[in-house]
């Protein structure tokens, strides 16, 4: 770049995955570049994090985001029109002291995030370069880990199952494409045998399979049951992640599967995930205890986080300080990266500089109400982080992502390195 500047900012309402309203802001810089990017919205929140602004009222539900926009069109526009969109660091800090509030409650995450990521997206456009090299430079060169969902529950299933996601990760796959294409075949298996047995409800937020199951075992040992009849070594081949959003099913230290009708204090809980990973091919667990539960966190970490990740989400809700408050408990060891929830991409890279710093390993993530916008793929490329979670197989907002994925393997040639399965292991602190 020459010093360009940024020339006009825009937003709109665009509509997403739930054909719900959100925001897309467009940035124009004085050498013509151009750059978009939406923002998504999620299900299940933590209460930590950044406020996506509503508009309330009786349009849309209440869910129109007018005022959003005209946050973008307005005050965003005229605070940022002229200045250096190369500096990201200190564009997101003019959204965040433009705004003011510690959660962006007065203009919303959901437009200052939609401006941070399209001024990134213009910038790599006025330099002629991939988003993903030009956030981490030319040595960028890790594809990361899926994590894809084939049965859906929780918030983005209408509670069919207790647990949110059942994913499934390729620890024995080579290269991004392989491990995209071995999950092609458990997912398609996983809907075969599931439309067999009359146990097919439909399709869930995510894409996964809308499961029929009398109990959340029986989900974990029909996943079982369609890695091996796609013809792959369950734990070996591919293996087992799972999202239970402990945060939805109770507070205070007891949970309740509405599923089984059964509610479970602290211990009781613990001992149920504890023997779940006995006895299946389980590499990652996502928020196993609520957000509200950082002793139960640690104590589950404490069991089993030397043999497997365990991810903070609603947790850690993508913030540098509770994820360094987490490392000095022992609670998790791999924080889970939703840029949404903090607003600017600056407030998320710093929570991922935060896990390497004490060792965490990270997950760049979608949320359930998604759109084309493919940038979080660029992120788990451009800042190395070795995982990308963004819902299932299925529905043209989540392979809009995958296939985005499989251009850069293919556009990095040789150069192109995968995560695998080394992705799950806590990475070593810096410096």
């Amino acid at each position: 770049m020459s010093g360009t500047r940024i020339a006009s900012v825009r937003g709109r309402r665009v509509w997403d995955s739930r054909g719900r309203p959100t925001v897309e802001a467009e940035i124009a810089l004085a050498d013509g570049a151009v750059g978009r990017a939406i923002c998504p919205a999620g299900a299940s929140k933590g209460s930590r994090e950044a406020l996506e602004l509503r508009d309330g009222g009786a349009a849309f539900g209440g869910l129109d985001v007018a005022r959003a926009v005209a946050n973008v069109d307005g005050e965003i526009s005229r605070a940022l029109v002229g200045s250096d969109p190369a500096d990201q660091a200190a564009l997101d800090r003019r959204l965040i002291e433009l705004d003011g509030t510690p959660a962006k409650t007065r203009l919303g995450a959901n437009a200052t995030l939609a401006v941070s990521m399209a001024a990134a997206h213009a910038v790599a456009a006025s330099r002629g370069v991939a988003l993903c090299e030009s956030i981490g430079g030319a040595e960028s060169t890790l594809l990361p880990m899926p994590q894809i969902q084939i049965f859906g529950g929780g918030a983005h299933a209408s509670r069919r199952v207790d647990v949110q996601d059942f994913m499934v990760v390729c620890p024995g796959a080579t290269s991004f494409a392989e491990a995209i294409a071995w999950t092609a075949e458990v997912y398609r298996s996983a809907g075969e045998a599931m439309a067999a047995r009359g146990k097919l409800a439909g399709v869930a937020d995510e894409g996964g399979w809308w499961p029929d199951f009398a109990s959340n075992e029986e989900a974990l040992e029909t996943l079982v049951a369609a890695i091996e009849r796609a013809g792959r070594v369950p734990g070996d081949e591919v293996a087992i992640a799972l999202d239970v959003a402990a945060s939805e099913l109770g507070s205070d230290g007891r949970y309740a599967l509405g599923l089984e009708s059964r509610q479970l204090d602290r211990d009781a809980w613990i001992e149920l995930l504890l023997d779940w990973t006995r006895r299946y091919p389980i590499v990652s667990i996502e928020d196993p205890l609520g957000e509200d539960d950082a002793e139960g966190f640690a104590r589950f970490t404490r069991a089993a986080g030397e043999r497997m990740q365990i991810v903070g989400d609603d947790f850690l809700v993508s913030d540098a300080a509770l994820v360094r408050e987490a490392a000095a408990l022992g609670a998790a060891n791999a924080v889970l990266l939703k840029p949404n929830q903090r607003g600017t991409l600056t407030e998320t890279l710093a929570a991922w500089r935060a896990a390497q710093d004490v060792g965490y390993a990270g997950i760049v993530s979608a949320r359930s109400g998604e759109t084309e916008d493919t940038t979080i793929v660029h992120l788990a490329v451009g800042w190395g982080v070795g995982q990308l979670k963004v819902g299932s197989f299925a529905r043209s907002e989540r392979m809009a992502k995958w296939n985005e994925a499989l251009r850069i393997e293919e556009r990095l040639g040789a150069r192109a390195r995968f995560a695998g399965a080394a992705a799950f292991g806590r990475s070593r602190p810096r410096g």
